[in-house]
């Protein structure tokens, strides 16, 4: 159901940048467990260098959404520029890897695949030309601490790229290719290989040292590096004094982006497939780098945030608190280097559950369980076949749920724009991955009523993190308001009100007589008798003093 005309939402559409919902995200304290994070296919989202399009011979005909569209970095600098990602109230960004991949495609039934997503590494010590180069993310980092917007790197650990005619399999004693995870156990899910032909980089051993695969010495001394790059691992260890394990390596790799170029976080792919004491490893090393960064860095530091490291566990949801069960063991990830963890419950909350049962659920397991610690929430992502609102017919449900549901919020590409997820002639997840329908939100009228909600409600929520840490409360079931309140921060909002003539309760949370503002309307009430009256054609408000 449409909580207003299309006409006035694209009204308030050409004039929101000048209300005073405008995301006042640099005047607001930032918290990770509040965060507000944009997920997105670096391939997908904006081809803003078409000259990099093409790379490695990478020309063989693909299955549909299968192959490189040309979305790259400069591609979401340009929208961070723009003004997109404040729009939305998005204070940090998430998107796919961008490390080197295979060059050349796979074919495991489903056509022709190129590593377009980024997780099939080649070579963790440089960027894919697809995506563009260190320059290039050196600028996005910037440009994004410019608006105050953090950065996420995606990165992956457990496995190296699928073996092709040109893409060697990693030595032995880096990696297995057999047997395949059976999922049943500790052993059937860490000590395998995650599908077939995705060799697993093998993680248990803490002690055994491997020495480099001869096919990154032969890449390397072909581009010239070799000497700088086995300088800077001697350097490494040599700090460290750790085992040169494979994960060790790789760490090393991923952690230089931290320490050269300042990203603020990490989201760690299948994390229950590697060994638990590589996070930890990973999570020291990373907030090492961090420091080092800033210390080298203090015109450019944020806060004194520390580094964050979100994990995805799949399967994994909020109501298992801190324990992750593979069957014969539970491990509890949250002390290996994670602050939170990717939440797979949400979704069918959201299906099933009123609001107030799935805000004070949460409120409930995030001030208990899960105190000090935190889960990020989400309803679509790139690899989860049953998402919610998988037609696109309820984006003012899903942006209600996920922006105002406590914990960290993440909104995958085209939530807020009904980017389908169903494209005609992909296969699988290729449907989840389609480009961003940037000619939609130009020239769509539901589509940008629809973003235009998104906007309100993500803007709120960055510039009040009570939303996302705030003590639950329900104030009023019907007309249905609740309040969130975390130190001086504290907001009221009402959900599912009618239209027109309003009367919201709001409790003892603001006193007698003080004028508050709705950042839904940009209009003003004055609490009397413990409630406001505001009169617009929404059925939500946004409450604050």
């Amino acid at each position: 159901m449409a909580l207003f005309s299309t006409a006035f939402a694209l009204m308030l559409l050409g004039c929101q940048n000048n209300s005073n919902t405008q995301n006042n995200t640099m005047n607001t304290p930032f918290l990770w467990e509040a965060a507000n994070i944009y997920f997105l296919l670096t391939d997908r989202f904006n081809n803003a260098d078409t000259s990099n399009d093409l790379n490695f011979n990478r020309t063989k005909e693909t299955a549909v959404l299968r192959g490189f569209e040309g979305g790259d970095i400069k591609g979401i600098t340009q929208k961070i520029e723009q003004g997109y990602f404040t729009d939305l109230g998005v204070n940090a960004i998430w998107f796919t890897p961008v490390v080197e991949q295979i060059h050349d495609s796979t074919d495991e039934g489903t056509g022709n695949t190129y590593a377009y997503h980024g997780y099939w590494a080649k070579d963790w010590t440089v960027l894919d030309p697809n995506f563009g180069t260190q320059e290039d993310l050196k600028d996005l980092v910037a440009k994004a601490h410019q608006k105050g917007i953090r950065v996420i790197l995606d990165v992956v650990v457990n496995h190296t790229g699928p073996v092709t005619e040109i893409d060697s399999v990693w030595p032995s004693d880096w990696v297995r290719t057999v047997p395949p995870c059976d999922f049943s156990s500790y052993d059937g899910t860490t000590a395998c290989t995650l599908v077939k032909n995705l060799p697993d980089v093998i993680t248990e051993n803490e002690d055994q040292a491997v020495e480099l695969p001869e096919l990154l010495v032969e890449k390397w001394k072909s581009e010239g590096r070799y000497e700088q790059e086995i300088n800077e691992l001697d350097d490494f260890f040599k700090r460290t004094n750790y085992v040169k394990t494979p994960s060790a390596y790789i760490i090393k790799w991923l952690t230089d982006y931290v320490k050269e170029l300042g990203v603020d976080g990490f989201r760690v792919d299948t994390v229950k497939h590697a060994s638990e004491w590589v996070w930890s490893v990973l999570g020291e090393e990373a907030q090492y780098s961090f420091d080092l960064w800033k210390q080298n860095n203090p015109d450019q530091v944020l806060d004194d945030n520390l580094f964050y490291m979100v994990g995805e566990v799949y399967g994994y949801g909020i109501s298992s608190g801190r324990a992750y069960s593979f069957g014969d063991q539970t491990v509890d990830y949250y002390k290996h280097g994670f602050n939170s963890l990717i939440n797979f419950e949400i979704k069918y909350d959201a299906a099933q559950k009123s609001y107030e049962e799935i805000f004070s659920k949460y409120d409930g397991i995030l001030n208990d369980q899960l105190k000090g610690k935190s889960v990020l929430n989400y309803l679509t992502s790139h690899d989860d076949g049953s998402p919610f609102d998988r037609e696109r017919t309820n984006g003012y449900k899903a942006a209600n749920v996920l922006l105002l549901t406590p914990g960290a919020s993440q909104i995958y590409y085209g939530d807020e724009s009904n980017r389908p997820l169903i494209v005609d002639g992909a296969n699988g997840d290729a449907n989840l991955r389609s480009n961003m329908n940037w000619d939609a939100i130009e020239n769509d009228a539901s589509v940008q009523a629809n973003l235009l909600h998104w906007q309100k409600l993500g803007q709120f929520r960055a510039n009040h993190p009570a939303v996302g840490v705030g003590r639950h409360q329900m104030i009023s079931e019907s007309p249905y308001s609740f309040s969130r309140i975390s130190n001086n921060d504290k907001v009221v909002i009402g959900l599912d009100l009618s239209t027109g003539v309003k009367t919201i309760s709001v409790g003892s949370v603001f006193e007698e007589g003080e004028t508050l503002t709705d950042d839904y309307s940009g209009s003003t009430a004055v609490v009397s008798n413990g409630s406001v009256t505001i009169d617009n054609p929404f059925n939500v408000v946004l409450l604050h003093n």
